[in-house]
């Protein structure tokens, strides 16, 4: 029987996340609280992948063996209360993406400001350098799509490729070994602080999770100047 994997949310990351999980041979729904953006209807459609819009039918997602969850759906609402009542495994686009991006490099920029101005200029200075480099995550393409668009293009797919890409606190709260060979962490001020019951401590620790994974031979390159990450850098 197909592994079963149910998409929360149809944005850029849910209909990239669906589409490289369909290619993978998943059974894939996907599932929106919100509308389904035209573009997105059209890309999933022509996938052959079923979803539904304006509505969370509980059934439909319950049974699902792993859930993908868009970064903007808070733990808080109804449906995450159940999925986590149900115990389902939950993770993010950005870690379905890791699973199958093979050998590459990724370059993980996080922090409250600037993060889509550093990523933009990290890749803007690797590609005038002319490497293999391609930049997503929070900005631009999906780090799911861009995978599959690797599966799709194996000639494409060679190991010195370099992934620069952008991550909110959302995106690392559902991560589970995505692993930046370089993380940068720029800076932490308090911000979206309603997701984190208003703990300041909460939110720093989510920008943290972004060198959780790391090994020995990695890069954490952190703003030491900034004083809510010297407070929480132990």
């Amino acid at each position: 029987m197909k592994k079963r994997i149910v998409i929360l949310g149809s944005g850029e990351s849910g209909t990239g996340a669906a589409l490289l999980a369909s290619h993978l041979g998943y059974d894939v729904f996907v599932s929106d609280k919100g509308a389904v953006q035209e573009k997105y209807r059209k890309e999933l459609d022509k996938a052959g992948i079923p979803w539904e819009e304006k509505t969370h039918t509980m059934d439909l997602i319950l049974n699902a063996d792993e859930i993908v969850k868009s970064p903007g759906i808070p733990e808080k609402s109804v449906i995450m209360k159940a999925v986590r009542a149900r115990g389902i495994n939950v993770i993010g686009e950005i870690e379905l993406g890791y699973r199958h991006a093979g050998k590459c490099t990724i370059v993980a920029i996080t922090g409250t400001n600037g993060k889509t101005t550093t990523t933009e200029l990290t890749y803007h200075l690797l590609q005038t350098a002319g490497l293999n480099v391609r930049k997503g995550g929070n900005v631009g393409n999906s780090f799911a799509a861009m995978v599959l668009d690797d599966l799709l293009h194996p000639s494409q797919a060679t190991a010195d490729r370099i992934f620069v890409l952008e991550v909110s606190s959302f995106q690392l709260d559902d991560i589970q070994q995505f692993r930046p060979r370089i993380a940068l962490l720029l800076n932490i001020t308090p911000d979206h602080l309603d997701r984190y019951d208003y703990t300041l401590g909460n939110y720093a620790r989510a920008k943290f999770r972004i060198c959780m994974n790391q090994k020995r031979g990695d890069k954490f390159i952190y703003n030491g100047f900034d004083p809510i990450i010297a407070e929480f850098f132990e």
